[in-house]
């Protein structure tokens, strides 16, 4: 999206804003998180900063109806976005695929996402997600295999943070979406396995 902004001399000069929530990269989203904690003000500044190629100092300079409507555009962009579940990604050309078979999930990951969410989910995104999508390794169709996990996600987790915010939330809201149906089935596959196990 263009944004035409007068300057200072007069001069009207366009800029780029994010067009799309899927341009926002899970390293610029955690930004934006954390900009949240600021006063209004400031995060105003950084968002639109950050979502655009508006200087900094330029943006200090913006309306506050100019500033009104692209960060009103910007909430738009978010609420646009979409939160199916995206299970194949691709990052600088390589495949990543969301893990297959979560009733497979190894004692090892499962620990590592406990982790990772007992201390501050909003802090270890990127490690998250480098425990939920690996590498593919074979694929057909939209059947795939992905590396196994050695808990070894330093690089990765790199490469997450280039993942799309679009792609991390979506990936969130399918896992809490999941976890919350498992907490409600769970309780009562228990009971019936109790219930089995004082019959014999």
């Amino acid at each position: 999206m263009k944004v035409k902004v007068k300057k200072k001399e007069g001069k009207v000069k366009e800029f780029k804003l994010i067009s799309s929530w899927e341009d926002v990269t899970l390293e610029k989203w955690l930004q934006l998180i954390d900009f949240e904690t600021g006063s209004k003000t400031e995060e105003a500044t950084e968002t639109i900063a950050a979502l655009s190629n508006i200087p900094k100092q330029l943006v200090k300079e913006l309306a506050l109806s100019d500033v009104a409507v692209i960060m009103s555009r910007i909430a738009e962009l978010q609420q646009e976005q979409d939160t199916k579940l995206k299970r194949i990604i691709e990052i600088e050309g390589v495949e990543y695929g969301f893990h297959p078979d979560l009733d497979s999930i190894t004692l090892g990951e499962y620990a590592d996402i406990e982790t990772f969410i007992k201390n501050g989910i909003e802090n270890h995104l990127a490690e998250l997600m480098a425990v939920l999508y690996r590498p593919i390794k074979e694929k057909k169709n939209d059947v795939y295999i992905v590396d196994a996990y050695d808990g070894n996600i330093r690089l990765r987790t790199e490469e997450m943070k280039k993942m799309s915010a679009q792609q991390v939330q979506s990936a969130l809201f399918f896992f809490y979406n999941l976890g919350k149906e498992l907490s409600e089935i769970l309780p009562l596959y228990l009971m019936e396995r109790l219930k089995e196990t004082k019959m014999q």
